[in-house]
């Protein structure tokens, strides 16, 4: 039963390491596409 406990927790631990390593991807894509609005703004409001 100790195996399995391990296993189990290296599972988990590996999962959490997966899960923190994928956060910032949404916060890049959001970023890009407000600095992509902000330079259309600027462009249109330039002229």
């Amino acid at each position: 039963m100790t195996g399995a406990r391990s296993d189990v927790q290296d599972h988990e631990h590996r999962i959490r390491t997966l899960e923190r390593a994928r956060w910032p991807m949404p916060t890049i894509g959001v970023l890009a596409g407000v600095a992509g609005a902000a330079t259309g703004a600027l462009a249109l409001f330039a002229r």
